[in-house]
């Protein structure tokens, strides 16, 4: 039984949620910044997606070890009208004390399930091919669409290609 428990976060968690992207960055996780992170840099992207958040069009989830923020998933349904059937996952991090303990499977179950309640069938994310999370996405039954080379920035510098993932609900 994990010790952790998943629950949304709201505008009162944009500290904690931070300090955790700030150290993901720190890192090297390629979740759009680079390094170093300004620590009111990383606060005004979770006000910005809380907002979005508190008006029903995504949904950041928290995984907890008590009172401790240990990851966080974003699940986008704000996609164009033709695509009503699309959700997608974004901003998956697992603080690094508990990486492998299970927190981003039940991070990403919880967010296939709300998925699922918003009437999504089909769910898409990427990830960075150099250090990124291929093997944990096809382990939890994403299928690998393609690969796009020099996608982005590493967070220290650097291009990664990106790998393109989607699973049907």
């Amino acid at each position: 039984m994990s010790a952790f428990s998943i629950h949304p976060l709201h505008a009162r968690h944009r500290d904690a949620l931070a300090a955790l992207l700030v150290d993901t960055v720190a890192q090297g996780g390629s979740v759009s910044f680079m390094h170093p992170l300004a620590l009111d840099d990383a606060r005004a992207f979770w006000d910005a997606s809380l907002a979005q958040a508190a008006r029903g069009v995504r949904f950041v989830l928290g995984a907890f070890d008590g009172d401790t923020l240990v990851g966080t998933v974003t699940l986008h349904c704000d996609c164009p009208p033709n695509q009503p059937h699309r959700g997608e996952i974004a901003k998956m991090m697992t603080a690094v004390s508990h990486r492998g303990r299970g927190v981003g499977s039940a991070l990403l179950r919880e967010a296939e399930q709300i998925a699922r309640q918003q009437g999504r069938t089909l769910l898409v994310l990427d990830t960075a091919v150099d250090e990124g999370a291929t093997g944990f996405y096809e382990k939890l039954g994403y299928t690998l669409a393609g690969m796009i080379p020099d996608f982005a920035l590493k967070p220290h510098g650097g291009l990664t290609g990106t790998n393109i993932f989607y699973k049907y609900l």
